[in-house]
């Protein structure tokens, strides 16, 4: 009985510990470096315009209209639900991958005022692994950037030069592809950037 009573009391005195070590002052100190080092990725990237959260640079937002740049489709509901987020995993073969592809090119050729034979970037046409993807592919923004100037009465000119103040460029100087925030992009149309 004294063995098993020594056991338990070593038993409950680790768990303790560790409850204290995982529970507490490991998580502590992982918020203390966050907020020391880099505080603005440690609370969640947020944008803030006219003095106001209006999103965070890691997450797309649903923007909708002619005048607006708009992000990849998303798989995580229809408002770009964080609470939803995943990817549809539909694989090459889906059905309905496939008629949901045909209908977002024609979809995106129609809005875009594009010919039937102009290709139409794989991003566009497309959900993200997580659905929220909030970067559009160069080659994206530059086939909307007409409709976008029209709809806003701006030249072109214009709208392109805020596309390139806006694109990011490979991670690390080699992983990725150059690509374009849309939320930056269209805060900064709205001059709320």
């Amino acid at each position: 009985m004294k063995v098993l009573i020594e056991e338990l009391r070593a038993s409950v005195a680790a768990t303790l510990l560790l409850a204290v070590l995982c529970g507490g002052i490991y998580p502590a100190v992982v918020w203390a470096v966050g907020q020391g080092l880099f505080p603005g990725k440690a609370n969640g990237s947020l944008i803030r315009g006219d003095g106001i959260v209006v999103g965070s640079s890691l997450l797309a937002q649903g923007f909708v209209g002619p005048s607006y740049f708009h992000p990849r489709p998303s798989a995580a509901g229809q408002g770009y639900d964080a609470v939803n987020s995943g990817g549809t995993n539909l694989g090459p073969t889906s059905k309905k991958l496939i008629e949901d592809v045909k209908r977002r090119v024609a979809d995106y050729r129609a809005g875009n005022g594009l010919s039937s034979g102009t290709p139409v970037p794989a991003d566009a046409v497309t959900s993200s692994a997580s659905g929220l993807d909030p970067h559009i592919s160069v080659r994206n923004a530059l086939l909307q950037a007409a409709r976008v100037a029209k709809a806003r009465g701006i030249g072109e000119k214009e709208v392109l030069a805020k596309v390139g103040a806006h694109t990011e460029g490979r991670t690390l100087g080699f992983l990725g592809e150059p690509r374009v925030n849309v939320l930056m992009l269209n805060l900064s149309l709205d001059g709320k950037l």
